[in-house]
């Protein structure tokens, strides 16, 4: 096998395998559901109400995660104290959450209108179409501080200099500290555009967990559960972040995962509109498994590339006949669906960016345009170092993948790459 994990910095081999008391017994807590819940109400002041104690939904998602974290993620001590540091976030928000809630109801009759989701495979070009996105006036994309740290609403005034984006940068920092390679493979800021998954997390209904640590259990619970009660959270979190921006300006949301939750998606957004990126699926896998077995070292939970691989196929085998089911039964529009291939949008990103604006009847203002001209400018393909990576480590067969994914391809004219 050709793939090896890159290098983890050096201080996390000496806070994983040293012997400091007491800082050895927090890093070695157990995640114990009540004890974390009682510290997020210690914390907050909020009553079990708050902290969504007595929700069942809630605590189905969060007990299962909980339970995987502490019997399957096989996670060292550094692995640990970033999955409690994540997990007390969650909490502190939802509490803030409720609390905001209660004191200005009218916020629920914020009024979510013709959102437009970008999907696609992972690896695809979701992100930097999203980035491009953001860059035009009209549209509202959620940064990565926004998703994490929604409460009080953000001003538009201080949008760009709130305190909380620092609190951002230093949590989804983390990754790259621990293994400096991570800035190649996918570039994280507190100050860039967010995926919906960091708000689904906020229910415990989230592929951010399961692309961040090994849980099979839980993986396994969230390919099945009922996704609603995650988009409706999805929700209130964009009614909380527009409750204090003027009206006018569309939502432009993005997430790989949507492709696996279509259904519940549009139940609770029917007027969305889905921009989906393509691009051949043994490429997406092969960049896919890389990136998720280096998150995995990153946080101390070793994975084999090959492990990572099988279920990563099987997963977005699964989104990939979801998508085809789903874009067959109509329930949206095909007006309102555009489809864009990864090699047009490499060769001419604009181009593909004013053709998803025409199929949507929207106006690409020379402004708007000017700026996604000088964010590709100010961001070459590259710019952080190549991220590498071959099909042939997966240990996958490579005509049986083929079969699996021959009708997604042909349905959506997904060209075949060498890989």
């Amino acid at each position: 096998m050709g793939w090896t994990p890159p290098q983890r910095a050096a201080w996390t081999e000496t806070l994983g395998a040293g012997d400091m008391p007491p800082l050895t017994d927090e890093l070695d807590r157990p995640f114990d559901p009540d004890l974390l819940l009682g510290e997020a109400r210690a914390r907050n002041g909020s009553t079990e109400t708050e902290s969504g104690d007595g929700d069942p939904e809630f605590r189905d998602g969060f007990d299962r995660l909980l339970y995987s974290l502490e019997h399957e993620a096989n996670l060292d001590r550094v692995g640990r104290w970033w999955a409690h540091t994540w997990v007390a976030r969650l909490l502190d928000v939802r509490s803030q959450v409720a609390r905001y809630v209660r004191e200005d109801p009218g916020v629920l009759d914020e009024m979510i209108e013709r959102p437009i989701f970008v999907t696609g495979g992972p690896r695809t070009g979701t992100s930097i179409l999203h980035a491009l996105l953001a860059q035009d006036p009209a549209n509202r994309v959620p940064t990565t501080w926004e998703f994490l740290r929604p409460v009080p609403p953000p001003e538009p005034a201080t949008r760009d200099s709130d305190p909380r984006i620092a609190l951002a940068e230093r949590e989804i920092r983390f990754v790259t500290s621990a293994v400096p390679a991570m800035d190649a493979i996918h570039e994280k800021s507190g100050t860039l555009p967010k995926e919906c998954i960091s708000a689904h997390a906020l229910a415990f209904r989230s592929e951010d967990f399961t692309g961040q640590f090994a849980i099979p259990g839980y993986a396994a619970w969230l390919a099945q559960c009922d996704m609603r009660p995650a988009y409706r959270y999805h929700r209130l979190v964009l009614q909380i972040l527009q409750r204090r921006t003027p009206p006018g300006r569309r939502w432009v949301l993005k997430s790989p995962a949507h492709l696996l939750t279509l259904d519940a998606l549009v139940d609770v957004y029917p007027d969305a509109r889905l921009a989906v990126t393509h691009r051949d699926p043994l490429t997406v896998l092969a960049s896919l498994s890389s990136l998720i077995a280096t998150i995995h070292h990153a946080y101390g939970n070793p994975s084999d590339i090959r492990d990572v691989a099988r279920t990563q196929t099987d997963l977005w085998c699964t989104a990939y006949d979801r998508l085809t089911a789903f874009r067959d039964a109509g329930r949206i529009a095909e007006s309102d669906w555009h489809d864009s291939a990864y090699a047009d949008f490499m060769r001419d990103p604009i181009a593909v960016v004013r053709e998803l604006y025409a199929t949507f009847g929207l106006d690409l203002e020379a402004d708007a345009e000017h700026r996604m001209r000088d964010h590709l400018a100010a961001r070459p393909q590259g710019k952080h170092g190549k991220h590498r990576y071959l099909f042939d480590d997966l240990g996958l067969d490579r005509d049986d993948i083929r079969s699996r994914l021959a009708d997604y391809q042909k349905r959506f004219r997904v060209p075949t790459e060498e890989i």
